[in-house]
């Protein structure tokens, strides 16, 4: 049985982690977003492929969400010294990624063999798709102008308030991309921004209609209203002028969507078979738990043949 998942955000990599327990390695392809990606003191910065990467080689900072553990900034304030620009930190150990990366892009390799390497060179079992090869850039419209998705999130530290999100670059999804999606047994929405994180991958050409011919299992990413980890909760308002909630975030899938897992007392009146379980992710275990509660409820409920779990 073969999963796909969507993958961008800390919520997202941790449930594909938990889905990398629970499966075998050759079963999980992830397809990652690659519309955070920017490049910064000379080099091309992918974070939520990073993201996931780390995490899935047992790497990544669990206190910060994002990059390595045991992680030092000596580069950093070297730069700063310098009169550099430090908004986005980047550490000694990371730099290595962000290094080999760019060398072996400006080579002539594609992303996505780019990323293939550096999951051989992790020992990362699942394959890791970068949802495009060339740069497909996410822009936030708020109060402060067109920035870029960093310069928002980071630099602006997500304060300035959303009016719109929109994509720019290439529409073509990466080598392997669809052809996943269109093998997959099961496609998983993990726990991420769906406005940020989800949209742009399902924003590329064909990728929609492929996952809208599968059977699709769908995680909320707040609990009780709130993000566990950045600015969703304030975007729902701001985008679509209703409470945050895992109704209206539903609405962007409804024809996608055949079931729901969501936070304990989250279900309301939602109208697909809904599993309301505890849905923060702490360590490994927890998050093998609610993968494995989310791959048996899908299995029940979208009528996937037996035999879909170990």
């Amino acid at each position: 049985m073969k999963v796909v998942a969507l993958s961008g955000g800390v919520g997202g990599a941790r449930l594909v982690d938990g889905l990398a327990v629970v499966l075998p390695p050759e079963d999980l392809t992830v397809v990652v977003n690659t519309g955070d990606d920017f490049s910064h003191w000379g080099l091309r910065i992918c974070p939520d492929l990073d993201t996931v990467l780390y995490t899935l080689a047992g790497l990544a900072d669990r206190q910060r969400g994002w990059g390595l553990t045991d992680e030092s900034f000596r580069t950093l304030a070297g730069v700063e010294a310098l009169g550099g620009e430090v908004w986005f930190q980047l550490g000694d150990r990371d730099l290595a990624t962000h290094l080999v990366r760019s060398e072996r892009l400006a080579a002539g390799e594609a992303l996505s063999a780019v990323t293939a390497g550096l999951c051989e060179a992790l020992r990362v079992g699942p394959r890791l798709l970068p949802m495009a090869d060339e740069p497909c850039s996410t822009w936030i419209h708020c109060d402060r102008g067109r920035l870029s998705f960093q310069d928002w999130l980071v630099r602006a530290r997500g304060e300035p308030t959303v009016h719109a999100v929109s994509f720019e670059g290439s529409s073509v999804p990466a080598a392997g991309v669809l052809d996943a999606i269109r093998a997959a047994d099961l496609v998983v929405l993990p726990p991420s921004n769906p406005y940020v994180s989800l949209d742009p991958i399902l924003a590329l050409d064909g990728v929609r209609e492929a996952v809208a011919g599968r059977p699709v299992v769908w995680v909320s990413p707040l609990v009780h209203g709130r993000a566990v980890k950045g600015p969703l909760a304030a975007m729902v308002p701001a985008l679509q002028g209703v409470p945050p909630g895992p109704a209206p975030l539903l609405q962007r899938y409804e024809d996608l969507v055949g079931a729901a897992v969501v936070e304990t007392g989250d279900g309301g009146d939602l109208e697909l078979p809904v599993l309301e379980t505890s849905t923060v992710m702490g360590d490994r275990n927890d998050r093998a738990r609610l993968a494995a509660e989310v791959l048996g409820f899908a299995t029940e409920r979208l009528e996937l043949r037996a035999g879909f779990l170990l």
